[in-house]
């Protein structure tokens, strides 16, 4: 089992939905943002606006696993990385390491509130107490484990029932993201790669991403978005990378 993700850039309508139903979740604080959108022109001649949904790529080649000193950060048996912030000591390696730029620092800059210098909101109160957050440990999307695992312990399933699927995707408003296990050929995300000849970003890492893209080539008729390459090189410049 490898839990992946597959977003669909045809489908991408630029709602930010899935960037408030992260926040709203993991009661992130106002300075961290786990999933990102990326607005850019592709089409050459014929510009249009496309959008780009980038998160943590739960790689299976982790260079942050690698890299991180404490074993703070660690790769699960399904292929979701995952952050021990009581482990963590803050030495940003992993955040370094990333090739993505998919991993944030949660400094105190960071966590100064909604309403700095004022007292936290009811969001916050619950926050603290639901889904602490330590200042001085790095943070990033982790595919919602706690849903996962909590709704597998009750027979659901990951990318059908919507209480074990990551809120982003049960948010997405055009149906852009689809979750499941890309370890099972007849898995919803598993046919929409080798149907719509899915891709990852940079492959030339090999880290192995379990986050794929498909853009407008389907049945073999290419629309005006750009190419793979284009897409891939584009996204990272976007980023900073």
């Amino acid at each position: 089992m490898r839990w992946g993700m597959v977003v669909d850039l045809t489908k991408c309508v630029r709602c930010f939905g899935c960037v408030a139903a992260c926040r709203i979740e993991h009661y992130l604080p106002m300075g961290i943002t786990w999933p990102k959108l990326v607005a850019m022109e592709t089409g050459g001649d014929h510009p249009t606006v496309s959008t780009y949904s980038v998160r943590c790529n739960q790689c299976k080649n982790a260079p942050c696993v690698e890299a991180c000193p404490t074993g703070a950060t660690t790769r699960r048996a399904d292929g979701i990385v995952v952050v021990d912030q009581d482990k963590c000591v803050g030495c940003r390696y992993c955040v370094i390491s990333c090739p993505y730029q998919n991993r944030t620092f949660l400094s105190k800059d960071k966590d100064r509130g909604f309403f700095p210098g004022k007292i936290h909101t009811e969001f916050e109160k619950a926050g603290k107490k639901l889904y602490r957050h330590q200042t001085g440990t790095t943070e990033k999307c982790n595919f919602c484990a706690e849903r996962i695992d909590a709704g597998m312990a009750q027979g659901l399933v990951p990318g059908k029932d919507r209480a074990a699927t990551p809120a982003c995707v049960n948010t997405c408003v055009a149906r852009a993201l689809t979750f499941g296990d890309l370890d099972d050929p007849d898995s919803e995300v598993s046919k929409l790669i080798k149907e719509r000849d899915g891709f990852t970003l940079h492959p030339e890492y090999e880290t192995d991403p379990s986050v794929f893209f498909i853009d407008g080539i389907h049945g073999g008729k290419p629309t005006n978005l750009a190419r793979k390459e284009d897409i891939t090189d584009s996204i990272m410049n976007k980023v900073g990378v």
